[in-house]
């Protein structure tokens, strides 16, 4: 994939959901290794940040949909800010593309309906992993695994009540196209009044 030379204020869509699907979809079939990777950063109400690597599951017009288990850090912190960015990079590309918003908890429905497409092993997973919380070893995990393998061997797994999705809703966007002699195309999208305002960052 080579970069987009003519990336500017007069060829991206007005709509940033719009542009983020166009540029998504060529990812998902260039063959970009894993496109739905996404950074997602998170921070306490005392400032403590931290990122880590999730998987976008779903967007629209709406959001941005990731799952997690919601007693992890990242679910602790948005419990108590919501406020969150995700980083998509494809450096096949040489683009990124930086969304800040709020994040809220989807409807358990939606949760459940995801939960059971998932792979048997990953639903089992869900169980055996307390995300976050330190564990003396290994065999620990592997035990509960075991255990959770044996409950629901002649089943369906339930979903676990501390296992959902959150949708990230976007106020503001940065796509970034990089140029050589690091002078890259950096737009933005700020909703102001119902309305994105696109304006153009020096890189």
């Amino acid at each position: 994939m080579t970069n987009d030379r003519n990336f500017s204020e007069t060829t991206t869509s007005l709509d940033p959901f719009i542009q983020f699907k166009l540029w998504y979809s060529e990812h998902l079939i260039s063959g970009t290794a894993i496109p739905e990777t996404v950074t997602l950063a998170t921070a306490s109400v005392d400032g403590d940040v931290a990122a880590r690597t999730v998987l976008l599951k779903d967007y629209n017009d709406k959001g941005f949909v990731f799952f997690t288990n919601y007693k992890s850090r990242k679910g602790s912190q948005l419990s108590s800010n919501p406020r969150a960015a995700l980083l998509f990079y494809w450096p096949e590309s040489g683009r990124q593309v930086r969304i800040e918003g709020a994040a809220e908890k989807l409807p358990e429905k939606d949760s459940v309906s995801y939960f059971r497409i998932r792979p048997r092993e990953s639903q089992l997973s869900a169980w055996a992993s307390e995300q976050s919380s330190v564990i003396p070893d290994r065999k620990h995990l592997d035990n509960r695994y075991d255990f959770y393998k044996n409950k629901y061997a002649e089943g369906p797994v339930d979903k676990p009540s501390h296992w959902g999705g959150y949708r990230i809703i976007p106020d503001w966007f940065e796509f970034w196209q990089e140029g050589e002699f690091r002078l890259h195309d950096r737009l933005t999208y700020t909703k102001k009044n119902n309305l994105w305002v696109i304006e153009r960052l020096s890189p």
